[in-house]
């Protein structure tokens, strides 16, 4: 799911784009870090720093590529309990981003922001705080103050991560109508009403999807077709597929699987998930193995059949995205400080190295943005 077009490999292959790497700044890191990427041969081209500012770990490009917006995950902003949100003007020449305005992110350690379909509401999920929110974009790129906001309560079964509710992911379905929470601390994939015309989500006690307790679920990612959504559970490594009903915003559990391959025993928490734009495959990252899982899904069905586990080539996959014409998968190690490009097997599914790794400290979250 992200945030350009991949309609067909011919249409992007030939196209500039941009790539930004949101990072956390406890370390070496400034801030968020550009790359120039070359579609055609997958090469990556370093800018250097594009904005100093505290821990961006999550990242969104609005639907014209003008600006970028940044989660700040962090516990404390301004002297209340919450992180921030800011916005930044693209210079599509240089990939230096200029600092629009800032606002209260209304929980602490935000982790997660996306646009809604309409591009005129960003919605963030915000781990410790436990809620999630959404602010309105202005014409000229500036954020307004939340229109939605809505506090998550209760607990999971792992006293140690899930001691309250940890909204992890907010992105809205394809209709626009619900948007969709996958909450670490509750073991659910909470289903909200979206209206965009005022930005607020209402929220329903029987529209969600039940985790295995104690499973974390992080990340969320829909299958093309819209009749499927996959759900990585980051404290059991796995992935639960569910059926989902665009009408009523539903959602059925069809099948839990590992992301890891049979014997390992060492410790691993997963990351991220995306099915590939063709819908023939899922990917998943594991923390710990230090692998991306690669599955084939069954259209008629949703279930998934691993293919294999494939080196990241470093180490802590946090987030990895497929770029935009789908033919590779580039990685962002976080504990090795590196961005590691792979070429994507459009017949197997299988990731080819392509030894083209470049260093970036301590990368959490990629984004695209075509320049031309």
């Amino acid at each position: 799911m992200l945030s350009i077009s991949r309609t067909d490999s011919a249409e992007n292959a030939g196209h500039r784009y941009l790539l930004f790497a949101g990072t956390y700044t406890k370390g070496e890191s400034k801030g968020i870090y550009a790359y120039r990427y070359d579609a055609a041969s997958g090469q990556l081209t370093p800018l250097g720093l594009a904005a100093e500012t505290v821990n961006p770990s999550f990242l969104t490009i609005d639907p014209r590529g003008r600006f970028l917006y940044a989660v700040n995950e962090v516990s404390d902003f301004h002297g209340a309990a919450s992180g921030a949100v800011t916005a930044f003007a693209i210079d599509r020449q240089t990939g230096k981003l200029s600092m629009l305005n800032q606002v209260p992110s209304r929980g602490a350690d935000p982790c997660y922001i996306a646009f809604d379909k309409t591009g005129t509401h960003v919605l963030v999920a915000n781990y410790t705080g436990g809620s999630v929110a959404v602010f309105p974009v202005n014409k000229d790129g500036r954020l307004g103050e939340a229109s939605g906001f809505v506090q998550h309560t209760g607990a999971g079964p792992n006293p140690q991560r899930q001691q309250g509710p940890h909204a992890h992911w907010i992105e809205t379905t394809a209709d626009n109508r619900f948007a969709i929470v996958a909450d670490l601390g509750l073991d659910k994939l909470l289903v909200y009403r979206y209206d965009a015309a005022s930005g607020s989500l209402t929220p329903s006690d029987h529209a969600f999807g039940k985790l295995d307790p104690g499973a974390g679920p992080r990340h969320v990612a829909f299958h093309p077709n819209g009749r499927f959504t996959y759900s990585v559970n980051e404290l059991h490594s796995t992935i639960t597929g569910f059926s989902y009903d665009a009408k009523n915003g539903t959602l059925q559990p069809l099948q839990t699987t590992s992301t890891l391959p049979k014997g390992f025993s060492g410790t691993n928490d997963t990351a991220e998930i995306h099915v590939h734009p063709n819908g023939k495959f899922l990917f998943a990252s594991n923390r710990g193995h230090n692998s991306i899982a690669v599955f084939s899904i069954n259209n008629e069905t949703g279930r998934l059949n691993l293919i294999d586990n494939f080196s990241t080539e470093g180490k802590t996959p946090r987030n990895f995205e497929i770029d935009p014409d789908g033919s590779r998968l580039l990685v962002a190690n976080q504990d090795s400080g590196n961005i590691v490009v792979f070429r994507i097997d459009l017949e197997t599914g299988r990731l080819i190295s392509t030894g083209q790794p470049v260093q970036v400290p301590a990368p959490v979250d990629l984004k695209f943005v075509r320049i031309d």
